[in-house]
Parts: structure tokens; sequence; C-alpha cells
């Protein structure tokens, strides 16, 4: 008896060990190619979707980048991918536009993300795979009526974001986009619709075919659509007025940009946090030998001077770098590179000085982290203006 007692105990010691724990961690997805695995996970969501009608309409809210929210050429190739694949191999699903007209019908609507990951599972590690997750929104029952996901290699992916968010001169953490993401990634089979992603659907169409006709050149035709959208229940959004910015700029409306841009600063300077893209030469403190880039540096930094005094802010600057080079270095850089922007600030407004400090992160709160050194992982060479105490 009392050997059966330890044997037992033994048991229960070994199933409740860290090790046993570890061993039961179900191994990482291996990524395969990237055309394989948005095959894989669009046949998963096409083939499991519970769904009883025999005809379905189903629009595409584009699919984005997982962290940023981007649209990149991965992205736009992966929905003109899943169009051929309905049209081939599931006829039941009838493509619409993502428009106004057909969302008041209530259709299925599929969301997706491109998120650059570390297939290992370490949080600080280089991100060495993608994952993508495809979900399908049945607007009349609000629920998640399908899933799909795999892995990529990174072999073949271009994550270059498409002009309007390439334009973009600021990234910001935008609830609308945080929903379409949450909606994606942290639903199972059945959940409700996060409703904070579903109430802003119609504003979100007219926001993507702002973006559409932008990156044709059509900057009239996208500014109508940025102001209509606006002053739509849930269309006052950092999208909206990056917008809006940008067509005004490309327009020659310098002081429509002007105040565009303030209305940006007023934004996130209201949030606490502005993150700017101000592209530097790499290993330099000087910007990129760029003159169609760096054109209106000065006037966003005198608006984010402007700005910041009307509101009484004092900022801490942070600069932050690429994964490319030593950490150390990197550091080093990004301080260099938060103290000239202060010292460019200052420059233009004497009296700020005494209430900005210059700080660095190096790459540790990198947001792409591929480390590619090109317009792809631009976020991850920022420069932050955060409000502080004075």
């Amino acid at each position: 008896m009392r050997r059966f007692s330890l044997v037992r105990f033994a048991l229960l010691a070994l199933l409740v060990s860290p090790a046993a724990g570890l061993a039961q961690t179900p191994p990482a997805p291996t990524p395969v190619p990237f055309a394989e695995a948005l095959q894989r996970a669009a046949n998963e969501l096409f083939s499991k979707a519970q769904l009883d009608a025999e005809r379905v309409e189903l629009v595409i809210d584009p699919l984005i980048d997982g962290i940023s929210g981007a649209q990149s050429t991965s992205t736009r190739s992966m929905q003109q991918s899943l169009i051929e694949l309905v049209g081939k191999s599931y006829p039941r699903f009838q493509m619409q536009p993502f428009s106004t007209e057909t969302l008041a019908r209530n259709p299925v609507v599929l969301i997706g993300t491109f998120t650059a990951v570390n297939n290992a599972g370490d949080a600080k590690g280089a991100r060495d795979a993608y994952r993508i997750c495809l979900a399908l929104a049945d607007l009349k029952a609000k629920r998640i009526v399908s899933k799909g996901t795999a892995r990529a290699k990174p072999e073949g992916v271009d994550v270059t974001p498409t002009s309007y968010y390439r334009d973009s001169p600021m990234w910001t953490k935008d609830p609308t986009t945080e929903a379409y993401i949450k909606t994606c990634q942290a639903t199972k089979l059945g959940d409700a619709i996060d409703p904070a992603y579903a109430e802003r659907l119609n504003v979100a169409a007219l926001i993507n075919d702002g973006i559409l006709e932008y990156e044709a050149q059509h900057y009239r035709e996208a500014l109508a659509f940025y102001r209509t959208a606006r002053v739509l229940p849930g269309g006052d959004q950092p999208r909206v007025r990056i917008g809006a910015y940008l067509a005004s700029s490309k327009l020659g409306r310098k002081d429509d940009a002007v105040e565009a841009f303030g209305d940006l600063v007023d934004s996130g300077l209201s949030g606490n946090q502005l993150m700017v893209k101000l592209l530097f030469q790499p290993g330099s403190t000087q910007f990129i030998a760029n003159p169609q880039v760096t054109e209106p540096y000065p006037m966003w930094l005198s608006q984010i001077a402007t700005r910041a005094k009307q509101k009484g802010a004092c900022l801490e600057i942070v600069g932050h770098t690429s994964r490319t080079g030593l950490p150390l270095v990197n550091e080093r850089l990004s301080v260099l590179r938060a103290q000239y922007v202060m010292d460019l600030l200052q420059a233009g407004a004497p009296d700020s000085r005494g209430r900005m400090i210059a700080t660095g992160r190096g790459f540790n709160e990198n947001l792409i982290g591929t480390g590619k050194d090109d317009a792809s992982d631009a976020l991850d060479r920022r420069v932050e203006f955060k409000v502080i105490g004075c």
C-alpha cells in the first residue's frame, strides 16, 4: 500500500512539475512559403465557415499589418489572391465592393492581419516569420463565423507600406484600428464582433475610398471622402486627420495643410504621445538627403513647438532606431537624434528651453522589428514626443 502511494505521489509530482508543463507546450507552428501559408489560412477560413445561406455576400475590409495598422504591398497582394481564390474555388461567396451601400445589407466581412513575429516566441528576438490571421464577421448574426491562420516564411514578403501610409507624417494608436486587430486576433469562433469595430464600418468604407483616391493621385476626391467621414459618428479619428493633411499638402493648400497638421499635433498631445516619422541617414543624426521627404519638417517642428507651448506642455523627446547594429551604439544614436530634434525645436522657440528633455530607447521599443532599414520599418526610426510633468 505504501509503495502504491509513493508511485502515485511521484506521478502527480511529474504532472505538475515545470518540466512537465514545458513538455506539454505545443511546438511553434512551422512557417511555410508565403503563398502556401495564405492558401492554407484561406482554405481553412472558407471551408469551415458556419453559414446557413447558400449565397453569401462578402466584402473585404482591407487587410492590415497587425502592429502598425498599415496596408502594404503584401496585404494588397493577399487581398487580390483571396478575391481570385473565392472566384475559383468558393462560388458560394459573392464578392461585393467595400462600400456603405453594401454594408447596409449586413454582408459577411472578411478581415485579416499580417504580423511580423518571432516564431520561437521570444518577445525581444528578431522577427523571423509572419503570422496570417483571417476572420469572417457576419454582420447579421453579429458573430465571428470562421477563422483561418498560418505562418509564413519572410522570403518573398514585401511589407513596404502603400503610399498613403508611407507618406503619413506620424503614427498614433488608433482605437478603430485596434478594434479591427482585436476582432481578428483576439476572437474565437462564435464570439461577438467587437462593437467598436462594427459601429464604425461605414466610416471605414469612406476612409478606404479616400485612401484609394489618394493613391490614385485624385487628391480632391480623397479630401472630399475624408471630410465626409470626419462629420459622421466615429469619424473623428487619426486616419481621417492624416488623410486631410496629406491631400491638402498634395493640392498645394499650405494653410489647410498647416492647420491639418496642427490638428494632428493637438490630438497627439491630448493623448500625451506623438510619434513622428523624422527620417535620418543611417548611423547619423542628420535627416535623409531627400528634399521631397524633409521639406515639411520645419513646419512639423514649428507646429509641435507652438502647440505644446499653447497647452503649457513639457515634452520628453524620445529617439528610436531600427534593429540593425549593436545595442549600445543604437542606444547612443537614439539619444543623439532626440537631442538634435530638441535643438531644432529650441532654436525656433527659445522660450521652450527647460521644458524639454531628450532621451533614447535604441531598438528596445521597435514596432516592426525586421531591421530592414527601408520604408517598411520606418516606424522603428521614429521620434516620439511625450507630455511629461513640468
